[in-house]
């Protein structure tokens, strides 16, 4: 049996652009990763199926299996490969659906990277992005979950900067937020958008994140605020949690994310945040640095 984690996307901010030629929207933004998120698992089989199990599982069993997105990267995968080879899959839904933390697309990232283990396939990483990114445009910077600049619509992937050790805490008021609405509204109050900015990250320091931070935005954080307004409520206590760097939405929302230089501090939030019933977890973002007082300073 192989698994995958699907780790939790995060957009430390998202610039969004207009609409381009093939309806998809011109953005910049940069992608981490937590180390915590759904998982994937395969294993061979006659037929390929796929089971889904986990505490956010119910709102995809109301859904036919065939249009779901893990479902989907494998049958695109299979038939790349030209083989006819089936899987026994299971995807433990841990994260919130709808919640702007790339879950479908990171699920169906985790399939790739599994069924190319399982099936033994031989394709170039250019060829897997390529059949990433017809799937969603989030897929392909979700193949390697590390930190990553997107551009583009999501096909143009560049190497992150290093990171300071961090840790985030993911806070979701249970308010599934949809992008393709958020997306609309966005476009219906932004007619003729700015082109999308990158904004790099200068150095592996504390300072330099939340400089970061203070220098970039959401663009999508006001719409989906609009949409329901518990979100703002979500920003302002995540960002006065002690220890706390900076918070922000992620993707199109509804999730907040808090920044934390220690992970018992983001493990408190999270605690502290799971109020409410909201739901909340806490990990360590992958691809930082290691602890190093010459790195952090």
């Amino acid at each position: 049996m192989i698994s995958e984690i699907a780790p939790a996307k995060i957009n430390l901010y998202l610039h969004v652009g207009g609409l381009r030629r093939d309806r998809l929207h011109d953005l910049e933004s940069l992608f981490v990763f937590a180390d915590r998120g759904d998982i994937l698992t395969a294993e061979p089989a006659r037929d390929l199926d796929l089971r889904l199990v986990g505490p956010f599982a119910a709102p995809l069993l109301a859904e036919a299996v065939e249009n779901n997105l893990v479902m989907r990267a494998a049958r695109m995968l299979r038939d790349a490969a030209g083989i006819s080879a089936g899987a026994r899959l299971i995807l433990d839904k841990r994260l919130p659906i709808a919640a702007g933390i790339g879950g479908g697309s990171a699920d169906a990232a985790a399939a790739l990277r599994a069924l190319v283990r399982l099936w033994r396939i031989d394709m170039s990483l250019s060829d897997l992005k390529r059949l990433a990114f017809s799937l969603g445009a989030d897929v392909p910077a979700c193949l390697d979950p590390q930190p990553v600049y997107v551009g583009g619509a999501g096909e143009l992937i560049d190497p992150g900067p290093l990171l300071p050790p961090l840790w985030v805490c993911l806070v979701n008021p249970r308010a599934p937020m949809p992008t393709g609405p958020v997306f609309r509204a966005f476009d219906a109050a932004n007619p003729a958008p700015e082109p999308p900015l990158r904004v790099p990250v200068q150095g592996p320091r504390y300072a330099d994140v939340t400089h970061l931070l203070e220098n970039s935005r959401n663009d999508l954080q006001p719409i989906a605020i609009r949409r329901n307004c518990v979100i703002e409520v979500v920003l302002e206590r995540l960002s006065r949690r002690p220890g706390a760097l900076g918070a922000r939405m992620s993707g199109s929302g509804a999730t907040v994310f808090g920044l934390f230089s220690s992970p018992g501090a983001a493990a408190r939030a999270a605690l502290a945040m799971a109020g409410r019933n909201w739901w909340s977890m806490s990990a360590r973002i992958l691809g930082a640095a290691s602890r190093s007082p010459g790195v952090v300073s």
